[in-house]
């Protein structure tokens, strides 16, 4: 059992606010907190806006909405979670700031509370190291976006983290109505291990002269059944995001030939970042 009534989340982006969603949905209280009062305000908006759109579509009475609106507070102060069963932090890939939450966490919650991080690829062993003594209640919860449609949850354990841990993680993912699939902690976990290498191989592809784009994403969505071409899905992704993820796993796994495509980083310095640049690999106009 995961025991779980009230999760905290920190971080109210694209991430934090569909875990909020979905938690909220599945009739959890959530607290989500971010430093920033215009990521709240815009988070909160997405919510009526999404949950507004699930009633009409049919897949939500407006009771169920209302009632999962209702539980859903937000706030600009991390002390407003300190009464959390759960805290799952989504905020930005960046492993100096994750450590600097987790030692907070450690900190105030001392009462077997599970500490979560959201990362697609740093180290959980690397962020436990903050948590001191509460290491063993450090996991991996990696859920993929656009999270209130993506089933699938990547838990992931520390060298440190304990199996009653581990055990509540997974039903905790379950009752939100998710498909936790455990893994064990090594540079990218499983997905972006196998998926970040197959984009990165894509824009060399296309450097080289292989194929157009277009032609690319062609060849892999209908000979391959994926639903997306691995360039569209970079775009998706975040070309930044991208090429920083392929630096963890060169720097994880110390093999040189994770590193990021040359065209890849140099999109990322034109600042065509993808979707939320409006021009990445393709553009995405309004």
């Amino acid at each position: 059992m995961h025991n779980v009534k009230k999760i905290g989340i920190v971080g109210a982006g694209q991430m934090g606010g569909g875990i909020a969603q979905v938690g909220a949905v599945s009739g959890f209280e959530i607290r989500l907190q971010d430093t920033s009062a215009g990521v709240l305000d815009t988070c909160r908006g997405s919510h009526k806006k999404r949950l507004g759109r699930l009633v009409e579509k049919g897949t939500l009475s407006q009771d169920d909405a209302d009632a999962a609106l209702d539980r859903l507070t937000y706030t600009e102060r991390l002390d407003d979670l300190a009464d959390c069963d759960i805290v799952i932090e989504a905020v930005i890939e960046d492993a100096a700031l994750k450590k600097e939450l987790f030692q907070k966490f450690a900190a105030m919650f001392t009462h077997g509370q599970i500490l979560a991080t959201n990362t697609s690829s740093i180290s959980i062993t690397q962020i436990a190291t903050a948590a001191g003594d509460a290491a063993d209640r450090v996991i991996g919860m990696h859920f993929f976006n656009p999270v209130p449609v993506m089933k699938l949850v990547e838990v992931i354990k520390g060298l440190a983290t304990s199996q009653d841990t581990t055990s509540r993680t997974l039903a905790l993912a379950e009752a939100m109505g998710k498909t936790p699939v455990p893994a064990n902690d090594r540079a990218g976990f499983v997905s972006n291990r196998v998926l970040m290498p197959m984009i990165n191989e894509a824009f060399y592809a296309w450097m080289e002269g292989v194929a157009e784009p277009a032609h690319i994403d062609q060849i892999m969505t209908l000979g391959m059944a994926h639903p997306m071409g691995p360039l569209r899905l970079a775009d998706f992704i975040g070309l930044d995001t991208c090429v920083h993820i392929m630096d963890v796993l060169a720097d994880g796994l110390n093999r040189e030939h994770y590193r990021a495509c040359p065209l890849l980083k140099q999109l990322v310095t034109a600042g065509r970042l993808g979707d939320k640049a409006g021009r990445g690999v393709f553009d995405h106009p309004g």
